[in-house]
């Protein structure tokens, strides 16, 4: 099988609001809109795309409609420092401050309307503890 997309789907009762939030403060834009679900690819990189989708649409099996919950999205970007200070500023909920990991990472947790946790990240290098548990081609650059 080959893949050719993949993107997450954030279910949620209020769909255009949930759509907003990821339009303003992570660069997407609307491709497909409607009342119920909404399609949106990044304004940076075509291939970053996410979905919003009323939790209560028919197209979801009965019993699995339910608002999302237990869910974490990773962004990497290239300039954490810069989209922290946005979005503290735009008043966002920061949950980790902005910290570097000996496991590889410079980020910051905050989260959607929803309560969706966003964790933006830029890679780094890791610690000498660390850097044997990834594969070669996995470290940073």
């Amino acid at each position: 099988m080959k893949s050719t997309s993949y993107y997450p789907v954030i279910m949620t009762a209020d769909v255009r609001a949930t759509a907003d939030f990821y339009i303003k403060h992570f660069r997407f834009e609307a491709l497909f809109v409607s009342d119920w679900y909404m399609h949106l690819q990044s304004t940076e990189d075509e291939h970053v795309t996410l979905a919003v989708l009323d939790y209560r649409h028919e197209t979801v099996p009965e019993r699995h409609r339910v608002p999302v919950q237990g869910l974490l999205l990773n962004f990497e970007v290239d300039d954490p420092d810069r989209l922290y200070a946005e979005l503290r500023d735009a008043g966002l909920p920061i949950l980790k401050a902005l910290c570097d990991e000996d496991f590889g990472q410079r980020h910051f947790i905050t989260a959607d309307p929803n309560g969706v946790m966003i964790d933006v990240i830029k890679p780094i290098s890791p610690s000498a503890e660390f850097a044997g548990a990834y594969e070669e081609k996995a470290l940073p650059a």
